[in-house]
């Protein structure tokens, strides 16, 4: 990856609507090699996706909480059943596994505490869970999708 990869990253991850010519022109590129190294970019994985990111405000979905999650089960199968019933929950919108106190941390994206009451209940069928602890966010400070290219090989 060279300064024109990340150049490219830049842009797109910026506004993903940008339109390759536009992109090219940017940076100094033909449009077809343009075209190109963003072809070669999703090939490789670097780029998985192009989305629209939505305003959950607006949404009614505005009342963000991160739940940890610690569990007695620590094999395979559990993890695949809990994938599935964390996969399953759509206000579930990211899911990490964690080193440290807490095995799982998830951020739900929910209206209102009632709503979060209903994740909450469905989270606590799944079987090995020792501890399930909510934290309401209060204000977003900093919200990003834009990942630091500084460090890219």
């Amino acid at each position: 990856m060279d300064k024109l990869d990340r150049a490219i990253l830049h842009i797109l991850q910026t506004d993903c609507t940008r339109a390759v010519g536009d992109i090219a022109e940017q940076i100094g590129l033909g449009t077809t090699a343009c075209w190109r190294r963003i072809q070669k970019l999703e090939e490789a994985g670097i780029i998985r996706g192009r989305v629209a990111l939505l305003d959950g405000k607006k949404l009614n979905v505005g009342v963000i909480v991160f739940v940890s999650i610690k569990t007695t089960q620590h094999n395979a199968q559990w993890l695949d059943s809990f994938r599935a019933a964390v996969a399953s929950i759509e206000e579930v919108v990211e899911v990490y596994r964690m080193a440290g106190d807490t095995d799982y941390l998830l951020r739900v994206a929910v209206p209102d505490v009632a709503a979060y009451d209903a994740v909450y209940k469905q989270l606590i069928k799944v079987p090995g869970l020792s501890d399930i602890s909510s934290s309401f966010s209060m204000e977003q400070i900093k919200y990003s999708t834009s990942l630091p290219l500084r460090y890219a090989p």
